[in-house]
């Protein structure tokens, strides 16, 4: 199969590492961009053929020229045929017949005409009627001047009068005029370079004649006027070089150059035989050559191998030696040319050799000493050492068949293997094409050209440009299952980089095989995900693409494979989906036939992020499938509810992918109800900013100008929005009865009942209320809320994601806002023309049913009795000219990103390198074991050594808030309100420093190290997670990676790798202490709490969140100190009640809270479990007032109690070393052991000045060494380690 690898990774089925990395994905790795990949062009922009060939012999039989003298015995057979055995007239007649014949097997369908020794008449009448029936194709002209004196300098060849008694000029200027183009001629003379020369000269005379004659046309054929010549185009093939004369050996053709471009196997077995090159060959004669069996297109047969051999190696030597467009124009455009110059390749071979230089118009390169002719003579030998035996057999296919494929595979594999990165590409190339017409060939030809196209787009378009498209094209009517795995993987490298060919997919019904990929289920999920792939780039803004998937149930089968349990095939069939009824409303209602929609959503709560972010993106292309017209109520009400659906869910999604993609879908909805979107935002905007829009009041219309600056900045949105919301309800209930709801018109109402269909989607007959199915599924979010409410959801939803963490999703809300913001201005400018009031809320018409009655579409434009539409001035009214469809305000590469996995090659960089196979490894072990042993011996000595020598001491840029070591490094990592700095505490230097980006007046509240690793190792994937008071959560790269220059350590700054909103209940007006995190490697997850009544497990792998575990308490009280590992299941939680609640997260939400203690009796500001590594019960918990418990969760009550006598500021616990440390504003710092004994106090700095340390405000223990840092309220921050004293 194609490399392993690369199908691992289009399946996202890699080895998972030892140790458990977060945030590793690509999607947080790289920008989400299209890939830059610009197909070559190697499409033809035109195909053309020769339609017409003119034969002109001038042979003169057997009357000699006066100008050449020949040698006796000297060469004759013209055509093969001997002009001497025979009379003069029937010779000539024979040879032309003979040429014929020669040149129908390269183009059997062309018009042939021959001139045996013409006049100038004769050529003329000739050659205009041959371009008069061919009009604008190509026509080619064969001179064979033999029996004439050779061309002139002057650019002219010989004919005859009509008695023969002279020869007569015939201009090339002259000829160029009759023939035309385009054109190809053939000069089989001698001195023939001279003609090749002059006509380039004739043609540049063409041009400036036409450009005398037409001088204000400057290439344009308009106004009735001829168009400019284009004889530079003609293509021209010549014997031999100026002054050169033809061969005279006479155990050669006197027309060797014409044998060698229309019998190429006959002269080269010939040839080869003259050479005495076979060395394995005795008893041969040149007569041999006549009893090759076999027929030239019977590749099963010794002659039509010989001849299938010859191709692909003059295919390989023009492809490995001529300029890409050059290949394209002479061996891809025209069947006869590329014929005629693949045997032009073995004429420079031949003629060579007797010192005749065969020239050409476009100039080729010499070919003659190519190492593929070495090839060629060793598959020749093999073959004829064979003939003696094959020619007394009487089986018809007695010989074995030459290993030269075979071989030429092998070598192409051996490329494949061991080549290194920058390698030339391989030469084969064009010979695996020819193998694919090969069913014994085929499966590993297929299999090492995937390989090949893994490497990358550039492979890609080398494969293309050889000229493979149309061979791929035809292989899939084959039904050979085991080609069905190669196949689709070809297509989907070759789509990924040239979409452009779905076109001739669907013209040549070649979708009909992905789409029997697809369906079939006992393919592997990687090839239905590719066969997914293949569709989606088929339908993606090409409507005939979509019509035939339509017709092909493209929609069901997709449909089918959204709950396959393989994530990439899920993305891809959800995508699909989503490209197929992109602005198609007939795809859009066959899907809502299928409920598609409905389906689509349990993959808003995905594990898989990119899977969430297809979804979102799929129901996003669903609402904007139908224009403005063509939407009625129950079109509309399913947009609604996609609306609700969304924001409700992904609003707060982990993962910016998803939340991106939310944008997107939520501007659809935006601009269709722009005016009752306009009435919200006013509010809202008069709300926040009402310096900046206190002219939008009703009752003052002015021109206002507006920056969207103004909400810069993230107020209050929520209580904003509610007020508005609440204003907006009491202003519609007066016009809606109570009964009412999203769905219904006031003047409208329905009361049957609600019958489930077979599938368990409810659905309503023609007289059905639609507020009774608010009770049910995800419909209870829209039902239950007013036209009002729905708007004033939504506006709130975008208000939020213009407030998101993550730039790039701010970036998208903020073009939509102010889009908004705009209409709203501009609105307000308009409103004293039109002082009317905006209408809402689009109605239902009257006795018209709301759902799909029986599965059947809703009428559309042609039906007797199309549904009513009102003329509603909350439509929008921004639509596209030519369509009808809703111009996107933003838009993201998502879609295209995800492609990439199918286009840019799989390269391993080093830091993805597992330790056990680097070259370092053995060092790095014997340096962690040492590592781990003097941390064990570091802390067996604490009860010896007091904890108070001062190890570091440096003053941080701001005041510290948080302090956290590194897991394995001495690397302090230091937060104050607003930015955070990282300290190398062993050398003393600040590694790096950067701003947190906080919003507002928010500030830094926890730190967490993600996918902590040593140094020597890599920091690449060693992130710092910072937790602001506002719920949000950034999660920094390259903080920890430090470039050493000269003597000095440089920092690119870190960069931010994700962002989200994990608390979304915290109020800006009462925090407390903010969020707080308790990090798990080993399982990824992150608990966060804080200034809530809540616990909530995130899942950083997924990144969404997995659970949410009430604490219990009452609405006063708030978590203040958290702590969990992997592990146990325990999550311990102190409240600023003082209440201590042990939560078990494998219990169901309203029983996890296993224990509580109620003996604190005031704010926790520590809770810790101990010995976590080992799954303990031990909890060791801290107050403000300075009393400290120790817990066990088996007993009801404390175990320990410790007084260190002073109020406590800040708190940390030493699990491993059983240490705890207290610090106050009396500026004391209290180390005790877990048993409660005091082992030390610090108090004063050391030093010369041995000043007393400042107020304490944070404490933090290195998770493994026993080393203690302390921050103060001067900024200042200081670590201790165990005196030695």
């Amino acid at each position: 199969m194609v490399e392993a690898s690369e199908i691992s990774r289009i399946s996202g089925s890699e080895d998972e590492e030892e140790s458990l990395s977060v945030l590793t994905e690509p999607r947080h790795l790289e920008s989400i961009t299209a890939p830059n990949t610009v197909a070559h062009s190697w499409k033809l922009k035109e195909r053309m053929k020769t339609v017409s060939v003119a034969l002109v012999l001038c042979l003169n039989i057997p009357v000699d020229p006066p100008d050449i003298v020949k040698t006796q015995p000297c060469a004759r057979l013209e055509a093969w045929i001997d002009p001497h055995s025979m009379a003069p007239s029937k010779a000539i007649e024979t040879i032309g017949n003979n040429l014929q014949k020669a040149y129908e097997r390269w183009q059997p369908r062309a018009r042939y005409k021959k001139s045996l020794d013409p006049t100038v008449d004769d050529v003329t009448k000739l050659c205009m009627s041959l371009r008069r029936n061919a009009k604008e194709e190509r026509v080619l002209f064969h001179y064979n001047g033999h029996g004439v004196p050779k061309p002139t300098s002057n650019g002219e060849i010989w004919v005859f009068n009509k008695s023969y008694t002279q020869y007569i000029p015939l201009s090339i200027y002259e000829l160029q005029t009759w023939m035309g183009a385009p054109s190809i001629y053939v000069y089989d003379c001698s001195n023939a370079a001279v003609i090749v020369k002059m006509f380039e000269q004739f043609a540049e005379q063409h041009e400036e004649e036409w450009r005398s004659l037409f001088p204000l046309q400057k290439g344009n054929s308009g106004n009735g006027s001829p168009s400019p010549p284009s004889f530079r185009q003609c293509i021209q093939l010549g014997a031999c070089g100026p002054d050169e004369i033809l061969p005279m050996n006479p155990d050669l053709p006197a027309d060797v150059f014409t044998a060698c471009l229309t019998t190429p196997i006959k002269i080269a077995v010939r040839w080869y035989l003259l050479q005495n090159k076979g060395k394995l060959l005795h008893g041969l004669g040149l007569d041999i050559v006549d009893k090759i069996p076999g027929q030239l297109s019977d590749r099963r047969t010794l002659l039509g191998e010989l001849n299938w051999i010859f191709t692909a190696i003059t295919d390989t030597i023009a492809w490995n030696t001529l300029p890409r467009d050059l290949f394209q124009k002479l061996f891809r455009q025209d069947l006869l040319v590329a014929s005629l110059f693949r045997n032009f390749l073995l004429a420079q071979r031949i003629m060579r050799s007797y010192d005749c230089t065969p020239v050409s118009s476009p100039e080729l390169p010499p070919t003659h000493q190519h190492p593929m002719w070495d090839a060629w003579d060793l598959a020749l030998e093999v073959c004829l050492c064979q003939l003696p035996g094959v020619l007394r057999s009487e089986d018809p296919y007695p010989y074995v068949h030459s290993p030269f494929f075979e071989e030429q595979l092998t070598a192409f594999q051996v490329w494949l293997d061991l080549g290194h990165q920058r390698r030339h590409p391989p030469e084969q190339l064009p010979i695996v094409l020819q193998v694919l017409l090969s069913q014994v060939h085929r499966p590993r030809a297929l299999e090492l050209l995937g390989s090949f196209l893994a490497l990358g787009p550039w492979a890609v378009n080398l494969v293309l440009s050889v000229g493979i498209f149309p061979y791929v094209l035809r292989l899939l009517q084959s039904t050979a299952r085991e080609l069905r795995p190669l196949l689709v993987f070809l297509w989907a490298k070759i789509l990924a980089v040239d979409p452009s060919c779905k076109k001739d997919l669907v013209r040549e019904n070649g979708y009909k095989y992905f789409l029997q990929v697809l369906s079939d289920t006992s393919m592997p999920a990687e090839h239905r995900t590719m066969a997914a792939f293949v569709l989606g780039v088929i339908v993606w803004e090409h409507p005939e693409g979509q019509r035939v998937a339509l017709q092909g149930s493209l929609m069901p089968l997709c449909l089918e494979q959204v709950t396959d349990p393989h994530p990439p095939l899920r993305q891809w069939a959800t995508i699909c989906l989503g490209r197929t009824w992109y602005q198609h409303p007939d795809a859009r209602w066959a899907a809502t036939r299928d409920n598609a929609h409905e389906k689509l959503y349990t993959l808003l709560v995905d594990p898989v992020p990119e899977v969430r972010a297809a979804a979102v993106f799929s129901l996003g292309t669903f609402v904007s499938s139908l224009a403005s017209r063509e939407r009625n109520d129950h079109a509309r009400f399913i947009d609604q509810t996609i609306a609700v659906t969304l924001a409700n869910t992904v609003t707060h999604d982990g993962s910016p992918l998803v939340r991106q993609e939310l944008v997107v879908a939520l501007q659809y909805l935006i601009q269709m109800y722009e005016g009752s979107f306009l009435g919200v935002a006013r509010h809202y905007f008069r709300e926040e900013a009402p310096s900046h829009f206190s002219d939008l009041s009703p009752l003052s219309p002015q021109t206002s100008s507006s920056s969207t600056d103004s909400f810069a900045s993230p107020p209050s949105s929520t209580s904003s929005l509610s007020r508005v919301f609440s204003r907006q309800s009491k202003q519609h209930h007066q016009l809606m009865s109570p009964g009412q709801t999203l769905g219904s018109s006031p003047d409208t109402s329905f009361s049957d009942t609600i019958h489930t269909s077979p599938t368990g989607v409810k659905r309503a007959s023609s007289t059905q209320s639609i507020s009774s199915i608010g009770s049910s599924g995800v419909f209870s979010g829209v039902s239950s809320l007013s036209y009002n409410g729905l708007y004033c959801k939504l506006w709130s939803t975008l208000v939020t994601l213009h407030h998101d963490p993550f730039p790039a999703v701010a970036t998208l809300a903020t073009c939509v806002v102010s889009h908004v913001k705009s209409k709203v201005v501009r609105l307000s400018i308009s409103r004293e023309s039109n002082d009317h009031k905006v209408e809402s809320a689009p109605g239902t018409p009257v006795n018209r049913p709301m759902f799909i009655v029986g599965g059947e579409s809703p009428p559309s434009h042609g039906d007797a009795t199309p549904t009513r539409v009102r003329s509603r001035n909350h439509l929008n009214q921004n639509e596209d000219g030519e369509n009808g469809f809703l111009k996107p305000l933003v838009m993201t590469e998502f879609v295209e990103w995800s492609a990439k996995t199918f286009i840019l090659p799989h390269q391993r960089s080093p830091d993805d390198i597992s330790p056990s196979t680097s070259p370092l490894h053995t060092y790095s072990d014997r340096s962690c074991s040492s590592r781990l042993l003097a941390e064990s011996e570091e802390r067996r000595s604490v009860g010896t050594h007091k904890l108070d020598d001062q190890v570091f001491v440096h003053r941080n840029p701001g005041p510290p808030a948080v302090l956290l070591f590194h897991p394995i490094e001495p690397l302090l990592t230091v937060a104050d309100k607003t930015s955070v700095t990282i300290w190398d505490v062993e050398h003393s230097q600040r590694i790096s420093h950067w701003s947190n980006n906080n919003t507002g007046s928010s500030c830094i509240s926890s730190l967490a190290v993600l996918n902590p690793a040593p140094l020597s190792v890599s920091p690449t994937h060693t992130y710092v997670a910072t937790a602001c008071d506002d719920g949000t959560v950034r999660v920094w790269s390259h903080a920890f990676h430090q470039t050493h220059h000269q003597g000095s350590v440089e920092q690119d700054p870190p960069s931010l790798l994700t962002a989200f909103q994990p608390a979304t209940d915290v109020n800006p007006a009462t925090r407390i202490v903010g969020l707080l995190m308790s990090w798990e490697q080993e399982s990824g997850q992150l608990v966060v709490g804080g200034d809530s009544r809540s616990v909530r497990v995130w899942d950083m792998q997924s990144e969404r969140r997995i659970s949410e575990l009430p604490a219990g308490g009452d609405s006063n009280t708030v978590v203040t100190a958290l702590h969990s590992h992997q592990a146990g299941p325990w999550i311990v939680a102190g409240f600023s009640d003082g209440y201590v609640r042990v939560i078990d997260r494998r219990l169901p939400s309203s029983r996890c809270v296993v224990r509580q203690w109620r003996e604190h009796t005031s704010w926790v500001i520590s809770a810790h479990l101990l010995n976590a590594s080992q799954a303990t019960t031990k909890i060791i918990t801290g107050v403000d007032s300075g009393e400290v418990r120790l817990w066990d969760v088996r007993q009801a009550s404390s175990e320990q109690v410790c007084a260190p006598g002073h109020e406590m500021t800040a708190m940390a616990t030493h699990a491993n070393a059983h240490l705890f440390a207290t610090g106050s504003v009396n500026q004391v710092i209290g180390v005790h052991h877990a048993s409660g004994s005091l082992i030390n106090t610090i108090k004063y700095h050391e030093g010369f000045m041995g000043s007393r340390i400042a107020p304490v405000s944070c404490l933090a223990f290195h998770p493994r060494r026993v080393l203690l840092a302390a921050g103060t309220t001067d900024s200042y921050i200081t670590v201790y380690g165990l005196s030695r004293r």
